[in-house]
């Protein structure tokens, strides 16, 4: 019978690392320590359980079908005792140390998120933050980010999401673009207009006086996925956009951009603010968490 009492816990932390870093060089640096050393752990390891862990070759490596396994269950299991022990030396009544955000970029991460960080680091000046905008899902699992802010609904029942507001969306063309290709009147004559997408290529609308709904597949003459460029581009009247209100509020009260549909409107979209499931958090994420959902509200355009 298997001795589960011998098996030690750092040899499980080491194998967890060496299966994200992806390499006995990476995992070395983040542990510091010698590749013979992880190499001896994981054999350790391998011997208590009595099973492979991982393939190694001259070239590469992978985990086995029993590897993958442990590092799916224990790698959460072990975030849970990393912010339980950072909880029970002191952090859970200091306010310091690092957060890492991930955000989208744009009128919303550049207007609303970047201000609202910067005061909640004058409010605590030894907490540091890592903000990132990149546009790509993110795994708060992983231990990558400590919060994202996040539009949409969410999948992952392991996941804290706390709404922050509802965003009302709309679709938008300059006066330019309107004279010289037309106003669509329904979202299927948007099929033979010039459209400006983020990632959506399936744009859906609500008649406002039947409730029903009307999917629309545009072509895009430009995709990005940073708000700020679709905007640009709608303003030189490079197409139709679909954007949050909130994004040209003042180019449409300045006459620079309209509202395309009168009768036609688009579902509001929740922004979230989504972290992991953790009855450890150290005081400074707690802080964040607290500071965000109070004041949040402020900070919109």
């Amino acid at each position: 019978m298997l001795a589960k009492n011998n098996i030690n816990l750092a040899d499980v932390r080491t194998f967890v690392v060496l299966a994200q870093a992806g390499s006995f060089t990476k995992a070395a640096e983040v542990l510091g320590c010698s590749r013979s050393h992880i190499s001896k752990q994981l054999a350790q390891l391998e011997a208590e359980l009595g099973v492979s862990l991982l393939v190694r070759t001259t070239r590469s490596q992978h985990l086995t079908q029993q590897g993958l396994r442990l590092f799916e269950q224990c790698q959460q299991s072990l975030h849970t005792i990393n912010s339980a022990v950072e909880e029970a030396v002191g952090s859970a009544e200091r306010a310091a140390g690092e957060i890492r955000i991930n955000c989208v970029g744009g009128a919303i991460g550049e207007d609303i998120v970047a201000p609202l960080v910067t005061d909640f680091m004058a409010r605590y000046p030894d907490i540091n933050v890592e903000l990132d905008f990149a546009s790509r899902r993110v795994d708060l699992v992983a231990g990558e980010f400590d919060f994202v802010f996040r539009m949409g609904a969410l999948q992952d029942s392991s996941l804290i999401a706390r709404k922050l507001t509802d965003l009302t969306i709309n679709t938008y063309a300059s006066p330019q673009y309107l004279t010289q290709f037309g106003r669509p009147t329904a979202p299927k004559e948007l099929t033979e207009h010039r459209c400006i997408s983020g990632s959506l290529r399936q744009w859906r609308f609500i008649d406002k006086q039947t409730g029903s709904e009307q999917d629309c597949v545009i072509s895009s003459v430009l995709t990005c996925k940073n708000g700020r460029v679709m905007l640009s581009a709608a303003l030189a009247g490079q197409g139709i956009i679909r954007v949050p209100e909130l994004y040209c509020r003042e180019h449409v009260e300045q006459g620079l951009l309209e509202p395309v549909f009168e009768d036609w409107q688009v579902a509001s979209t929740p922004f979230y603010l989504v972290y992991l499931q953790d009855n450890y958090q150290p005081a400074r994420l707690k802080l964040f968490k607290e500071f965000v959902v109070s004041e949040f509200s402020r900070y919109l355009i």
